[in-house]
C-alpha cells in the first residue's frame, strides 16, 4: 500500500486501543448497532463507537493498534507497579488478541511497518501495526527484538502513570524523573531496531530526554496542542504538546495524530458539553502553522480509548462520521491532496520512510 492508497481506504488512525476493548468484554467482531443495546456485548465506556465492522464501515483501513497497559490498573490491562511478569502477561494477552483476529482474517499485522503487505490490496480488513503504549510489558531492552518480530512497530516508554523506563505525563514537576537508566537503554534499542518512538504520554522531562537521545524517527500518535488548551493554566498541560515539541517533530519529519477526546480539544468544558469539529481542526491547523507544512499531521483518534462516543466532538459518534473532519478542512481551503494527506497519506508516507 503506497501513498496512493486503494479507493476504498480513507483513514489511517494512529491510535486505537482495540485489544484492550476486547479484553474488557466488548465484542469487537459485531456491528455497532448490534451491541449498543446490550451491556454484555458493548463492554466499557458506553455508548461504544469502535468495533472492527464499524472501522471498516468508516473507511479506516490502517491503524496503529495498541498494547495498552497501566501500572496499578484494576482491569485486565493492569498489573502491580513492580510486577515485571504481570506487566508482560498483560501485554501478551493483548498481543494474542491481535494474533487471534489475524488468524480469523479480520486484520493483518504490518510487520516492520509494511502496511502494504499486511493484507491483499482488495481485502476489507484492518491493516495494523502494533504500538506498545507503555513499555513495561517489555521485560528488558534485550527483549525488544522479540516484540518487533511479533509486529510491534513503535513504542511509547510510558503511559500517564509512568513505567520502569520513564516518567509519564501524570507526574508532577517535583516527581518527574524523566528517562530512567533502563529507559536510556530502551531508547538506544528502539533506534538500533529501526522502530519508532511515540512521545504522546511522556512527561515533560522524559520527552526532552528522549528527543535529546533518540536518533531514529519520532511521532506523537495521539496528541493535541497545549497552547489551545489553556497552556500551563491547565493542570493536565503535560498531556499536550507545547509549540517547541511540535516544531521538533516537524523538523524530524514526524507526524502528530489528532486526538478526538473532547477535553483534549477544548479546555474548560461544562458538564456534557462537546466541542465542535472546527475546534478539533484548529489543532490541526496550528500544527501545520508551527511545522510550516501540512505533511506532519494526521489522525490519532484514540476513539473509545477510555472514553465513550459522547466524549468526542459533536457530530462524530463513530468512524463513519470522521468525514466531518475532512469537510471542515475543505471548508478552510485545503485541496484534495492535502485532505488525503491528513486522512491517510501523511501516515502512509511516514511508515514507508522507515523501511
Amino acid at each position: 500500500m503506497s501513498e496512493s492508497a486503494s479507493n476504498d481506504m480513507r483513514w489511517f488512525d494512529a491510535h486505537l486501543d482495540l485489544a484492550c476493548l476486547a479484553l474488557n468484554k466488548r465484542d469487537m467482531q459485531l456491528p455497532l448497532a448490534q451491541i449498543k443495546g446490550d451491556p454484555l456485548l458493548q463492554g466499557p465506556w458506553p455508548p461504544p463507537a469502535v468495533t472492527l465492522p464499524s472501522l471498516r464501515d468508516g473507511g479506516v483501513r490502517c491503524a496503529l493498534a495498541t498494547i495498552f497497559t497501566e501500572a496499578d490498573g484494576d482491569g485486565p490491562e493492569g498489573y502491580g507497579r513492580d510486577d515485571v511478569n504481570g506487566a508482560r502477561n498483560a501485554g501478551l494477552a493483548q498481543l494474542e488478541t491481535y494474533k487471534h483476529w489475524a488468524d480469523l482474517d479480520l486484520i493483518g499485522i504490518a510487520h516492520r511497518g509494511r502496511f502494504d503487505r499486511a493484507l491483499p490490496p482488495d481485502h476489507p480488513g484492518l491493516r495494523t501495526g502494533i504500538l506498545i503504549e507503555c513499555a513495561d510489558p517489555i521485560a528488558t531492552p534485550d527483549d525488544l527484538a522479540w516484540w518487533r518480530d511479533q509486529g510491534v512497530v513503535a513504542v511509547g516508554l510510558a503511559w500517564s502513570r509512568g513505567s520502569r523506563y520513564a516518567s509519564g505525563n501524570g507526574a508532577s514537576r517535583d516527581d518527574d524523573r524523566g528517562l530512567m537508566p533502563m529507559g536510556v537503554a530502551m531508547v538506544d534499542a528502539i533506534d538500533s531496531l529501526r522502530m519508532v518512538h511515540d512521545l504522546s504520554h511522556l512527561s515533560l522531562r522524559a520527552m526532552d530526554d528522549v528527543l535529546a537521545r533518540a536518533k531514529g524517527p519520532v511521532m506523537a500518535s495521539h496528541s493535541n496542542c497545549r497552547a489551545l488548551l489553556g497552556g500551563d493554566a491547565n493542570p493536565h498541560a503535560p498531556r499536550h504538546l507545547d509549540d517547541a515539541t511540535i516544531k521538533e517533530v516537524g523538523k524530524r519529519d514526524g507526524v502528530i495524530g489528532l486526538n478526538l477526546a473532547r477535553n483534549f480539544i477544548r479546555h474548560g468544558l461544562q458538564g456534557d458539553e462537546r466541542p465542535n469539529v472546527a475546534e478539533a481542526i484548529d489543532h490541526v491547523e496550528r500544527i501545520c502553522e508551527l511545522t510550516g507544512s501540512r505533511r506532519h499531521v494526521g489522525l490519532g483518534s484514540d476513539m473509545d480509548g477510555g472514553f465513550s462516543a459522547n466524549d468526542m466532538p459533536a457530530a462524530i459518534d463513530a468512524p463513519s462520521d470522521l468525514i466531518a473532519l475532512s469537510d471542515e478542512l475543505r471548508r478552510r481551503g485545503w485541496d484534495d491532496d492535502e485532505v488525503r494527506g491528513f486522512e491517510c497519506g501523511n501516515w502512509l508516507r511516514f511508515w514507508s520512510e522507515q523501511r
